[in-house]
């Protein structure tokens, strides 16, 4: 399937199954209100256990709910990838499974990078440059203290200073390319277990990597920045008007779902060529 054609059904998809957008809408909603009042009845137990009783409830219902629109979007991805013409319907106890394989794909994913970048860290020497600076400023700082009529100099040295800033910078080179990197594997992953149902094939890492030139980079790259643009410029006007029209923020309860829908679809439909 062409990339135009990608983005064009994709987002068209969701206004065509209104019901169950409007479904996902609900639980979303549910999820941030049950959230939210769990939240509030733990800030308040200390003036009864009660309320951390209902605040454990509310807590847990709202982590249920949030599995299953977590596993529902992955319902959407693989309905993409069947290139099905209609949503599929919710089924609360397969999506709460899919909700928490898609949660501890997220966190492989993105665990990898993090320990790299953390290791890039150590190797420029970040922990090593910032005590370096928390030193020279003590010891300046303390020398002044002792004897305010003696020129100290600096509290801190250009050289301790440029050390860090230079160990800051490889760093974050580094950590926004592997970001990158692992953003693309993880829709990649993401679309195996759809694809599967497998937690073990979405966590293929390797796999996931061969799937991009097996759809083609290009075509992956691009479909996947497309997607990106039209949502990023989508609440970019959007957050405008809501500053010029507050009223209007409430907008954003139907849209942004909307905007998930487009995405995952999307991805499927991206996959369904190798599926």
């Amino acid at each position: 399937m062409e990339i135009m054609d990608i983005i064009k059904k994709s987002f068209i998809f969701p206004s065509n199954n209104l019901d169950k957008l409007a479904l996902y809408i609900v639980l979303t909603f549910a999820a941030v209100l049950l959230l939210f009042g769990g939240i509030s009845f733990f800030i308040l137990s200390s003036e009864s256990s009660a309320f951390v009783i209902l605040g454990v409830i509310l807590s847990i219902l709202s982590l249920i709910v949030i599995f299953v629109t977590m596993g529902y979007k992955l319902a959407i991805m693989k309905s993409g990838i069947n290139q099905d013409e209609k949503a599929p319907s919710f089924n609360w106890k397969n999506d709460i499974v899919s909700g928490i394989k898609v949660i501890v794909l997220n966190i492989v994913y993105f665990i990898v990078p993090a320990i790299i970048v953390v290791i890039v860290a150590l190797i420029t020497n970040i922990p090593g440059n910032f005590m370096q600076i928390v030193n020279e400023f003590n010891a300046n700082v303390n020398a002044t203290a002792i004897n305010s009529t003696v020129a100290v100099g600096p509290v801190v040295s250009n050289a301790s200073l440029e050390a860090l800033g230079s160990s800051l910078i490889i760093t974050a080179i580094v950590a926004i390319i592997l970001f990158i990197i692992f953003s693309f594997l993880e829709s990649m992953g993401e679309a195996r277990l759809a694809n599967t149902g497998s937690l073990g094939n979405g966590l293929n890492i390797i796999e996931a990597a061969k799937d991009i030139p097996r759809i083609g980079v290009g075509k992956v790259i691009a479909t996947i920045l497309l997607v990106i643009i039209i949502m990023v410029v989508i609440q970019g006007i959007l957050s405008y008007i809501y500053g010029q029209i507050p009223q209007l923020g409430i907008i954003s309860v139907i849209v942004t779902p909307y905007l998930t829908f487009f995405a995952q679809r999307a991805y499927g439909l991206l996959y369904s060529d190798i599926a």
